[in-house]
């Protein structure tokens, strides 16, 4: 069965001046414009294609890549506002509607809105609501500590940073464990903290403390040997100079070092302020 607004694979059925037909089964065909094929089709093969619907409502193949897909949250921007409602860019020739009931406040041509994009049942078309909360937090998370999730950033608080997890939950980086900036709508890898009671999640950015620890390690290795074989930071350095340079605590700096000095690949200079390589 085609997913409208998701990523199908299907079949090429027939070739045509202006494109190709792909089977959408049960004996239906979706056309794959022309300008989108890339590279000789023959009927039999299988392309790769987001589906969605045109200004008539039928449907059409791309193998673009939009900005997001159905069941996916998205900072989008508004091209237009109508009568009907405002429309944003994602990325594909039609732009996609979010109905003013589906508006937490009137958007304005120019603003960029967090969206949650999804199929309406009634005419099939791919749509957007800004009324994020409608979307989050209706699914138990399942997830085991220290689990790697994808993460949306989308709004910061007086404790760190709000993410979306894996499109269906919401979570939370602090402020205390986050050594570089993030933005809003960054979409980043993440490690599963703990899932407190009320169903949102912790998240840490480095994973488990002895991935951290290696990774970091591997760094530091790096940056003493661009920059010559000395660095002016050791375990004595303050936790800002550390977290300038390495962008990480005090405490996994601390012990990457310990392993590097444990297998002899690093020293530390007399005066215990600079770490040189072996």
């Amino acid at each position: 069965m085609v997913q409208i607004g998701k990523r199908n694979i299907l079949k090429v059925t027939r070739l045509v001046d202006f494109g190709a037909y792909l089977d959408a089964g049960s004996g239906a065909e979706i056309l794959l414009p022309k300008r989108y094929i890339t590279s000789p089709l023959s009927p039999g093969d299988e392309v790769d294609v987001v589906v969605y619907t045109d200004s008539e409502d039928r449907p059409v193949a791309s193998t673009e890549t939009p900005l997001a897909y159905v069941g996916e949250f998205a900072f989008l921007d508004v091209v237009a506002v109508t009568k009907v409602g405002a429309f944003l860019d994602w990325g594909l020739p039609k732009d996609l509607l979010v109905p003013f009931s589906e508006q937490r406040s009137r958007m304005v041509q120019g603003g960029n809105y967090l969206v949650y994009l999804y199929a309406d049942n009634a005419s099939g078309r791919v749509a957007a609501s800004a009324k994020i909360e409608k979307y989050i937090g209706n699914v138990i998370p399942e997830y085991s500590n220290g689990q790697k999730v994808k993460a949306l950033v989308f709004d910061r608080n007086d404790v760190g940073y709000r993410c979306i997890v894996d499109n269906l939950h919401y979570g939370i980086l602090y402020d205390n464990e986050v050594y570089t900036p993030l933005r809003k709508g960054e979409r980043i890898d993440a490690y599963v903290k703990s899932v407190r009671p009320d169903g949102k999640i912790d998240l840490m950015l480095g994973g488990r403390a002895d991935v951290r620890t290696n990774n970091l390690a591997v760094r530091i290795e790096k940056a003493l040997k661009a920059a010559g074989g000395k660095l002016q930071v050791s375990d004595k350095s303050s936790p800002e100079e550390i977290r300038r340079v390495f962008q990480c605590s005090k405490k996994d700096f601390k012990k990457a070092v310990g392993h590097l000095l444990k297998d002899g690949k690093v020293g530390i200079s007399d005066d215990k302020t600079a770490l040189f390589m072996r």
